[in-house]
């Protein structure tokens, strides 16, 4: 991904609200589905991580996003954002 395609995404996310927590549970088989359903239907998503977390925000998101088969646009403090292209053809995808 480009510094320019990065930028886009960020000021995309600016707005976005976190489509859910990770905390003391960690990565589980839900929380993986869940943000996979979220990208497929948006691409791009904000993740909360909550201080009880087992590791740092930055180790959580690029563990979510290796096993999501997504990318990790940024991490800020404890919050995530992470971008996947839809499969989707009926949506209009964000042009990079």
């Amino acid at each position: 991904m480009t510094s320019k395609q990065r930028s886009k995404l960020k000021s995309i996310a600016a707005n976005l609200s976190p489509v859910t927590q990770i905390g003391k549970g960690g990565i589980t088989e839900n929380l993986l589905n869940t943000l996979s359903e979220a990208l497929e239907a948006r691409e791009i998503i904000k993740v909360n991580v909550l201080q009880n977390a087992e590791a740092d925000a930055d180790t959580i998101a690029q563990n979510v996003a290796e096993l999501l088969g997504a990318e990790v646009v940024y991490v800020i403090g404890r919050k995530a954002v992470f971008y996947r292209r839809s499969s989707r053809k009926d949506f209009e995808h964000i042009e990079l």
